[in-house]
């Protein structure tokens, strides 16, 4: 990040620039520079959404036949025209929130010139480890396991939403197609993105038990790590993309089969509970240290007020002439601001979280099923819930 105000640093570390996008790079799927991540998200509707319609065209599954069509098929479209995209067009906003996350423990002071070594040696293990083959070779084991054992048991969704028209008893292209293409690329991207998110727990970890210069009065009450609450806002994308699947799931259940939006109150709390919690996980690295802070602060700015109460005592009420001159620091000031200082120093968050940061995690993970239970609750009442859960 250069001295001008509003400018971005240019990314020393990448959460998405791993061997998959060499991989498209290769294929010239991606530009040399940048991520093309608008080309990618055209490639995989081409792939994954646009045979199916071509072949519903062909054999006459674009129109009702016997009360069905494939266009009630909505997890299909939801997975192929939301969940995909949006799980592609995370990652620039992801890779230049961290870029300006990993610049700004240098600029903010947190780091100090003798360590930058050993910080930079930090981010390289991290990356050499997002290049990991075994990582890599763990996430396609699981697609082609889960691929290969798909069923009529499917993952996410009952396997009659992927059976259309005469083929109601057993799947035909289309529903193979959706099962064997569309399904194994959308769970690669979402093991994927958890890779990335436990990778930045991992450089979040270390990078805490670096001698990080922090300060306890700070006024984002985190020792000046404010700024790491970027990280959960860049998975934002990432989140919807995962309640926008499941909840088109129970979408299928209460149209096709008559369901009750009530069967699945406690199914949608759980989702929005568990992704929340999820995803802001890797800033707990921290809150050991920011403990330790704590801690330390309470000795520290203690006594610091401690001396500063004292002397107001002993000078107007005992009249006693002081060698201390703490009362006469000018940065210090009158026993008003000694108390905001104490306070600042000893009210240390553990977790460097924010309102906006945890509202909008909220916000994307409880969107979807809101528009589900919008189906049979009226809209009102659901958003009503969601400003109660976020407030």
């Amino acid at each position: 990040m250069s001295g001008r105000p509003g400018a971005a640093p240019e990314p020393e570390f990448s959460l998405v620039r791993d061997p998959v996008l060499r991989l498209l790079r290769m294929l010239r799927l991606v530009p040399e520079r940048g991520l093309g991540a608008v080309r990618r998200t055209l490639v995989l509707v081409l792939i994954t959404w646009v045979p199916i319609m071509v072949w519903a065209a062909l054999s006459g599954q674009l129109q009702p036949i016997q009360g069905e069509s494939v266009i009630r098929h909505l997890g299909v479209h939801v997975r192929c025209l939301l969940a995909i995209p949006l799980l592609v067009l995370a990652e620039p906003t992801a890779d230049r929130y961290m870029g300006m996350i990993v610049g700004n423990f240098h600029l903010s002071g947190l780091v100090r010139p003798e360590d930058r070594a050993a910080f930079t040696a930090i981010l390289h293990r991290v990356e050499r480890l997002r290049d990991s083959k075994v990582a890599w070779g763990f996430i396609v084991g699981i697609v082609l396991a889960v691929a290969l054992t798909a069923s009529r048991m499917a993952l996410l969704e009952d396997y009659d939403s992927l059976a259309w028209g005469q083929h109601a008893g057993g799947a035909d292209f289309g529903a193979m197609w959706a099962l064997y293409v569309g399904r194994p690329i959308f769970l690669f991207l979402v093991l994927a993105w958890i890779w990335r998110l436990l990778l930045t727990w991992i450089l979040f970890w270390r990078l805490a038990r670096m001698d990080l210069q922090l300060v306890a009065p700070h006024p984002d009450r985190v020792g000046g790590l404010g700024f790491l609450q970027l990280h959960s806002l860049s998975f934002n994308p990432v989140v919807l993309a995962i309640s926008s699947v499941f909840s088109v799931a129970v979408a299928h259940r209460i149209l096709a089969h008559g369901a009750n939006i009530k069967q699945f109150q406690a199914h949608f709390a759980l989702l929005i509970l568990g992704l929340v919690i999820l995803f802001l996980l890797p800033l707990t690295a921290f809150a050991r240290r920011l403990w330790r802070l704590l801690m330390l602060a309470q000795f520290q700015y203690g006594t610091l007020a401690g001396r500063h109460v004292r002397g107001l005592h002993e000078r107007w009420v005992d009249q006693r002439k002081l060698e201390d001159d703490i009362l006469s620091a000018p940065e210090i000031g009158p026993a008003a601001d000694v108390a905001t200082l104490y306070a600042m120093g000893t009210k240390i968050l553990l977790v460097p979280l924010g309102k906006l940061q945890v509202a909008s995690l909220i916000l994307a993970a409880a969107v979807p099923p809101a528009i589900v239970a919008a189906l049979q609750v009226p809209f009102k009442d659901v958003i009503d819930r969601i400003l109660k859960m976020i407030t």
